[in-house]
């Protein structure tokens, strides 16, 4: 099997919002990012695929499997982690072991109880009397208990510090070593992408604009910082987008080696991941 996920065509139309045919794949054995601003589809995605939300066009393979045909084996097989704890205030760590035992069928306590422990998760404390940090580090030990081959993230380390987020990434990392088990992970916080992502796929206004590996979206996107006067004189074919105030131009561009060919004279920086959404989310983009 060479995807843990497919998505062939999705569409989702809403009242003022359109999630517009959209395809992705996901290899097994590694790790994409999902990004795009608030709004763009990310969650309607994902949503999508645990069937949370019904498309209206558009299939869906997990594991090799069809999810309108195999919606509960599929559903054995992976983990969801959102950006927010679903469990009731009133449970402890030990109450979620007992149901989540009875749901599914390989559910490993063994495993959880390691979690537990990695990460100093309080075993009779209420949930109510949680940090946000262990809300979500127990959602993460829940989804990864029942040996899940694919995990799907909703923002999952979105608040959280940087040594909880670091800790957390390293828990994502090890989870994919043996190159049998996938991850789909949303996020705004694109350096935890850049440390960690095997691919990036970016979805802006309901519609993929790219999905790559990320090396090669670092390798070839870059930020041309010029003059009014220089801006009129470069090819409008290395322009993605735009940004501009009275006295300069910031360029973005997929044709980084190139542009450094050709227009030695100007400064010409690598972009960021959070360069290139913030040239679509804020800047003008070239249509």
């Amino acid at each position: 099997m060479e995807n843990s996920l497919k998505i062939s065509n999705l569409t989702k139309q809403y009242d003022g919002f359109h999630l517009d045919h959209i395809n992705l794949n996901l290899k097994q054995g590694s790790i994409m990012g999902f990004i795009g601003e608030n709004g763009a589809g990310k969650s309607t995605t994902i949503k999508s695929i645990i069937n949370l939300v019904h498309p209206d066009e558009g299939d869906i393979e997990i594991l090799g499997m069809n999810m309108k045909e195999n919606e509960s084996a599929i559903k054995e097989q992976i983990g969801v982690v959102f950006d927010e704890c679903h469990f009731h205030d009133s449970l402890t760590s030990l109450d979620i072991n007992l149901f989540m035992s009875k749901i599914y069928s390989n559910w490993d306590e063994k495993i959880y109880f390691n979690y537990l422990k990695r990460f100093k998760i309080p075993e009779k404390k209420i949930i109510k009397e949680y940090s946000r940090g262990m809300k979500m580090k127990l959602s993460i030990a829940v989804a990864l208990s029942h040996n899940p081959k694919l995990l799907l993230l909703d923002e999952a380390t979105s608040g959280l510090d940087p040594v909880i987020r670091n800790e957390i990434l390293d828990v994502f990392y090890d989870f994919i070593q043996d190159e049998e088990h996938s991850i789909l992970m949303s996020s705004h916080i694109t350096s935890d992408l850049e440390q960690i992502a095997d691919y990036i796929t970016f979805i802006h206004e309901g519609k993929i604009v790219f999905s790559d590996s990320k090396d090669n979206i670092l390798d070839n996107y870059a930020v041309i910082k010029c003059s009014k006067a220089d801006f009129t004189l470069i090819d409008s074919s290395y322009i993605v987008g735009t940004r501009n105030n009275s006295y300069s131009y910031e360029i973005l561009t997929n044709r980084k080696s190139d542009a450094k060919k050709n227009y030695k004279n100007l400064v010409i920086d690598s972009a960021s991941l959070e360069d290139i959404m913030l040239f679509y989310g804020k800047g003008g983009v070239e249509k």
